[in-house]
């Protein structure tokens, strides 16, 4: 039952960040909070060495302080920061750059959708939709929490997590 929760609770994070950004333009420190401790839990049970785990740590902590300064310099928001620390502790070092990467490239894509919405009227049948008023303001930032977590989600499938999912299922 475990390699469920394993499997499902990394995604079902990454596409609540995403619609919670997407709709509110924020994503809780609660999500940052339950994929860390997510970690931890899931670490013990597949019996990652405490080596390992220092190594995520440290991912965590170099993406959350580099976060931190692009937040300070007000390029992202200090969820997106957040969000993708607690991703990259997941990722480790291995996978956190692709993720990165593949976030810049969704982040780009992002943009450029959202600036040709805003240059556009907004549908009279979204008028009353705040959430739609927002994301078409040109005084609000971008959802980048939606390249975040579409970048994570397309990153994690390749990670060690998914073998040992594997391995506990075949054993389970």
């Amino acid at each position: 039952m475990l390699e469920y929760s394993l499997v499902f609770i990394f995604p079902l994070m990454m596409i609540f960040s995403s619609f919670s950004d997407l709709f509110s333009m924020s994503i809780s420190n609660k999500v940052s909070l339950v994929l860390i401790t997510a970690f931890v839990i899931f670490a013990l049970v597949i019996g990652m060495d405490f080596n390992t785990v220092l190594w995520h740590f440290a991912t965590f902590a170099v993406v959350l302080t580099l976060g931190f300064v692009f937040f300070a310099l007000n390029i992202i928001g200090g969820g997106d920061a957040k969000l993708a620390a607690s991703t990259a502790l997941w990722l480790g070092w291995a996978h956190t750059g692709p993720y990165i990467l593949l976030a810049s490239i969704f982040g780009g894509l992002l943009t450029l959708v959202i600036l040709k919405f805003r240059s556009q009227v907004v549908p009279e049948k979204l008028n009353t939709m705040q959430w739609v008023l927002r994301l078409h303001d040109n005084k609000n930032g971008i959802p980048y929490g939606i390249a975040l977590g579409a970048a994570a989600m397309f990153t994690y499938p390749s990670t060690p997590w998914m073998e040992k999912v594997i391995a506990l299922s075949i054993s389970g």
